[in-house]
């Protein structure tokens, strides 16, 4: 291409050189766009980049992701100059797929919970979901489980199979914020991802839930990033996760006992003080009648502000809320009536508060009203973290039954569909590695 435009060029008669300038220009500005696609490097939107200023934090600073899946959000927070991640903004998710609890083999359709690490050679600018990026999962965590699957991405497109789905425009400006970052120097990009926001409400109602001490787990690194602000830096032994933890140079084993680590007793005691208040507010909750439940979906969801996108995928397991199943103190369903969950108001605009509203208490049925304490010790019991594998409980999780999609879609749970553009295929089956402007290769 680059010779032709020289040839071009060079028999080009004085008066027409402009116009061959322009048109071997032109040459190569396609031969660009065929190899990464101009959606890829768009910028980052002035509003956005008003809020990093607000915060005192800047388009190239290290960023960090979190992300819910019972409330369908994304939140970003940016690096401050002292260290500390200032939020930046919420994005309302599109869709996701399975139930809570976290991802245990391929095929379950179930969006991963846990801490997981986002490299540049993640970033694929190529996606047929329009942009995407793998989140890392499975982790040494998941792998020493025996836990399967993988091509978990954040992506476009508005169609979930086990991933973290946005919109085409959502993706267009969270892959720029995360370009940026690594163009800026950040070499790997934290995702959190969680069942719900771990507020003493989700707690107290999710109290009997098999998974609890696994999210138990899960909440003890959430907190150490909400009372420092500073990103926490996961490790594995023991079969669970540990956070800021040294080990006087001694390596971790995922599946060894872990030997005494060293933590900052500064953040220790905050995260102590936190896991208290949280587990008092939790007694109270309780104390008042809230009823534990088990949350059930038909196939995941999607937050309340996406309801007028017109593609998405299975629609029909979006049709019916989410049921709240009533348990007694054993964690046995108190009847086999559903009840309908309470649906979030709808918020105003895409990037929406990060403030966790505690719903009200429902009214104690009178079947519950026989063992509050017990279940309450049973709560108390998950306070302590060697606890990580919780047992199966997938029976309520929806059969895959993928809906045919009706423009080219990326691999779903790694197996490619039958919506798959040809050319999309052969791409894939080649293995190619898209070029990033920076240099850097995607293979995902």
């Amino acid at each position: 291409m680059l010779q032709s435009s020289q040839k071009l060029l060079s028999f080009a008669r004085p008066a027409s050189r402009i116009a061959a300038i322009a048109l071997a220009a032109s040459l190569l500005a396609a031969c660009q766009e065929t190899r990464t696609g101009a959606k890829a490097y768009r910028a980052i939107p002035s509003d956005t980049l008003a809020l990093m200023e607000k915060n005192g934090t800047t388009k190239n600073a290290p960023v960090l992701i979190r992300a819910y899946k019972k409330e369908a959000e994304l939140e970003v927070w940016k690096m401050k100059a002292n260290g500390e991640y200032a939020y930046i903004k919420t994005f309302p998710m599109c869709r996701w797929s399975g139930q809570l609890g976290p991802k245990r083999r391929e095929g379950d359709r179930q969006v991963p919970e846990g801490f997981y690490t986002i490299s540049p050679g993640q970033m694929n600018p190529n996606s047929a979901y329009y942009l995407s990026f793998n989140v890392g999962y499975p982790n040494t965590l998941d792998r020493a489980q025996g836990f399967t699957g993988g091509s978990i991405m954040v992506h476009g497109a508005c169609s979930s199979a086990g991933c973290f789905s946005m919109t085409d425009e959502q993706i267009e400006e969270i892959y720029a914020i995360a370009r940026e970052a690594f163009a800026g120097g950040q070499r790997a990009i934290q995702m959190q991802s969680m069942p719900f926001r771990m507020t003493p409400d989700n707690l107290a109602k999710h109290r009997l839930d098999p998974n609890m001490a696994f999210w138990r787990q899960l909440k003890e690194g959430m907190d150490r990033f909400d009372v420092t602000k500073r990103e926490p830096q996961i490790n594995f032994c023991g079969r669970r996760y540990v956070f800021d933890g040294a080990a006087n140079g001694q390596r971790l084993d995922v599946n060894a006992a872990c030997p005494p680590l060293a933590t900052d007793p500064n953040v220790d005691v905050l995260v102590a003080q936190k896991r208290q208040a949280d587990d008092q507010k939790v007694a109270e909750l309780v104390n008042r009648g809230v009823t534990p439940i088990k949350l059930v979906y038909n196939d995941g969801g999607q937050h309340p502000a996406m309801a007028h996108v017109m593609e998405v995928s299975r629609p029909e397991a979006l049709a019916e809320a989410p049921r709240e199943i009533p348990l007694d103190a054993q964690g046995r369903p108190l009847s086999t009536q559903m009840a309908k969950a309470d649906a979030p108001a709808i918020p105003s605009a895409v990037a929406v508060t990060t403030a966790a509203k505690a719903a009200t208490p429902s009214a104690k049925p009178a079947e519950a009203a026989s063992d509050d304490t017990g279940s309450m010790q049973k709560w108390l019991g998950f306070s302590i973290f060697g606890e990580t594998k919780a047992e199966g409980t997938t029976s309520a999780i929806a059969q895959p039954m993928p809906l045919p999609v009706p423009r080219p879609r990326a691999l779903l749970d790694g197996k490619p569909q039958a919506s798959i553009s040809p050319a999309h295929s052969v791409r894939m089956a080649a293995g190619s590695a898209p070029i990033l402007g920076n240099g850097l290769t995607s293979r995902n």
